[in-house]
């Protein structure tokens, strides 16, 4: 090639247009919505292997549903100290720890009974390791939160809040059919094998490559300026020192914060709604494949792959309203209004599980499940509310306290579903009772007020 071409090339190299580069942020996004489909396809891995588990271990249908209320016990419990932790080490390293250990407890599920057990001493060992679950994966949304806090503008927030919170349909979606299938050739104990496995590979990689706004070497300044000047608080998490900002203020954990922060109505009907929201996802976590095998009397193998067709929808559902809520900001509407009405207009779809009690069509049913779980996606803005309205120093322990208030229905749902159930002997008391939650969730929407940044008074 003589001067005169090379000249040209390299002109010609200068005017093309560089290759578009996918921000950060959504990178960020990506891995903590896969880590997310991971975290629940631990915790609803019970949901698919149980029948198959209290077959060879011998448990009864209260100690089944005690056995699905576990997680939740120790979840809502662990979520102020985990909120705390985070407050206070920031997302990178809790997350890591936490995220190891659950996959520890994971993993140990396997081992239970391999050696001649008796009954209660199985029940007793699964309890357990459901406790260290829930107490460990307790960081896991309020990480999640405190991220998208840190790394998108609010205008973005809700859409970023509702794909990490659509993780939890799409782990039953994908996962529910694999482990049904696995459960089936294989055993049960082969589901947990599979979810360690996954579980320390995740590990490694957040450990290796998340970092915070500010110092991640891929965000450019442009991104950084995006992020920051809409409303992305992008030193929650920096570290001190190294010449980067000071870390985000904390507010003191001491009495008069916790007067603060316990006297907001807006969190009051966040807490409420949240319970509601997740009284449903707990069913379907929990009960929705036992109804299906001992209500419906379908197989196992045919459980997976039904069990994911509400999932799929719900998953839509979430997304889309993320993507509605953060749409009517765009053009113009108030941050309630965005956020109430895909709400409420999800919770009431939601509903309409009651319906399934009117009806014997196995086809019919699987439907009105469909509908009311795509309902509960578009309506599950909790997320994306508590971190329009959490205040930046306590971030965290706020965004914990709305967990612990919502995942308290992982205690009751399970609990009275199993009793109505072995009282009664079918299904329709605990389809009505699940109904009900749609309902309850609008009191909350109600009692919330207008949706705004809570502030502190100075101390």
């Amino acid at each position: 090639m003589s001067d005169s071409e090379t000249e040209a090339a390299g002109r010609t190299a200068e005017r093309a247009p560089a290759r578009p580069r996918i921000p950060t942020r959504f990178l960020v996004l990506a891995l903590i919505f896969v880590i997310t489909v991971v975290n629940y396809a631990d915790r609803s891995s019970l949901s698919i292997t149980g029948s198959s588990l209290q077959a060879d271990l011998g448990f009864s249908t209260v100690q089944l549903g005690y056995i699905f209320s576990a997680f939740s016990w120790a979840y809502v419990i662990a979520q102020l100290p985990g909120g705390m932790l985070l407050d206070l080490f920031g997302a990178r390293r809790v997350y890591a720890f936490s995220l190891v250990l659950w996959t520890l407890v994971t993993l140990a599920v396997s081992f239970v009974g391999l050696i001649t057990t008796p009954v209660l001493v199985a029940v007793t060992v699964i309890f357990v390791l459901r406790l260290l679950l829930g107490a460990f994966e307790s960081p896991a949304f309020p990480a999640n939160a405190r991220v998208a806090t840190a790394w998108f503008p609010t205008a973005e927030r809700g859409r970023a809040t509702a794909i990490f919170n659509s993780a939890q349909y799409f782990a039953t979606a994908l996962f529910a059919p694999i482990m049904g299938w696995i459960t089936h050739e294989f055993g049960w104990r082969w589901v947990f094998v599979m979810l360690g496995v996954l579980g320390f590979a995740l590990a490694a990689l957040w450990l290796r490559w998340m970092d915070s706004p500010r110092n991640h070497p891929r965000v450019s300044p442009e991104e950084f300026e995006k992020i920051r000047s809409g409303g992305g608080i992008v030193d929650l998490d920096a570290p001190k020192g190294g010449g980067a900002a000071p870390v985000q203020e904390r507010a003191p954990l001491n009495a008069a914060t916790f007067r603060q922060i316990f006297a907001a109505r807006a969190l009051w009907g966040v807490y409420l709604s949240q319970y509601a929201v997740n009284a449903l996802t707990y069913f379907f976590i929990t009960w929705f494949p036992v109804y299906l095998v001992q209500g419906r009397g379908l197989s196992l193998l045919e459980v997976g792959f039904v069990a994911a067709l509400p999932a799929v929808c719900g998953f839509g559902g979430g997304l889309l309203g993320g993507f509605l809520s953060d749409g009517m900001l765009r053009r113009g509407y108030s941050l309630t209004a965005a956020r109430k009405v895909p709400s409420v207009v999800g919770m009431l779809l939601a509903t309409s599980i009651g319906l399934c009690n009117l009806t014997d069509s196995s086809v019919l049913i699987v439907a009105l499940m469909t509908l009311a779980f795509f309902g509960k996606g578009i309506g599950a803005l909790g997320w994306a509310i508590t971190t329009d309205i959490a205040p930046p120093q306590a971030s965290s322990f706020v965004a914990a306290t709305m967990n612990a208030f919502g995942n308290a229905a992982g205690i009751v749902t399970p609990i009275v579903i199993g009793y109505t159930v072995q009282a009664t002997g079918s299904f329709t008391v605990a389809l009505w009772f699940v109904a009900a939650h749609g309902l309850l969730a609008l009191v909350g929407f109600a009692v919330m007020g207008p949706i705004k940044r809570i502030t502190f008074d100075a101390a």
